[in-house]
């Protein structure tokens, strides 16, 4: 993609997360990785559904603005961005948003953890919650850092959820699988004791996930050897 189609993703993405009600206001961040040193944010102060093109900042890698339109300025939350760049050399894209769901169970500081949909297990495995930290701190990346090797999305406590991908269009659906999740586990509570997956079921989901070569990372250990038994005797049974 070139910068220019780069920008107007960013501008729908960010029309996309305030048309599905994930941010309000001027909430929210996205950032886009375009070189080893150049990166593209939406800048503090505007509504993520009424942005345009040049509205956006270029940064380098250490939040230094390179190139600018008008008076402009990146969001204060960069920060957490930046530390997921350094973190995962993978990583070309990020966005942060306040999806109802998922940040209810950040203000609860409740993981996601329950497998309770193979999509859920497949896509994220669980999300954990950061330790609170206050907005536009260096506390924010510092409470992120720690969930980089493992995961590509994390709740935020008190604050909000964090998603990231090996582009931006990976990235928000990450985000929208998190809210998705939330929104399961949720309502799932109100009607009772939901059914969760059993570990054996969970670890075969798992293998599947290493078959796909999925990009990014995922919480999930190899499965035992004699959950692949099983897994295989049951993709068998499917191709007979």
């Amino acid at each position: 993609m070139t910068e220019a189609q780069v920008k107007q993703q960013i501008c729908q993405i960010g029309k996309r997360m305030y048309d599905s009600g994930f941010v309000a206001a001027n909430d929210g961040n996205i950032s886009v990785k375009l070189s080893g040193n150049e990166i593209l944010t939406t800048p503090t102060g505007v509504s993520k559904g009424f942005m345009t093109p040049e509205m956006l900042v270029k940064v380098d890698m250490e939040g230094q603005v390179l190139e600018v339109a008008g008076e402009w300025r990146p969001s204060s939350e960069l920060k957490m961005h930046l530390k997921v760049y350094q973190g995962r050399m993978d990583v070309q894209a990020v966005v942060h948003a306040h999806p109802p769901y998922a940040t209810t169970f950040a203000v609860a500081r409740m993981p996601l953890n329950k497998p309770l949909i193979a999509e859920a297990v497949v896509s994220l495995g669980c999300v954990p919650v950061t330790e609170y930290a206050a907005p536009s701190t260096k506390e924010v990346p510092d409470a992120v850092a720690g969930y980089l090797e493992h995961f590509d999305a994390v709740l935020l406590a008190n604050h909000g959820a964090l998603a990231w991908g090996q582009d931006l269009l990976t990235a928000y659906h990450k985000l929208e699988s998190v809210e998705f999740y939330a929104k399961l586990t949720f309502l799932s509570k109100q009607l009772g004791e939901a059914q969760e997956l059993t570990n054996t079921q969970v670890e075969c989901l798992y293998e599947i996930r290493k078959k796909l070569a999925l990009p990014g990372r995922h919480p999930g250990n190899c499965c035992k050897a004699e959950c692949k038994v099983i897994c295989k005797r049951k993709e068998a049974l499917l191709d007979d």
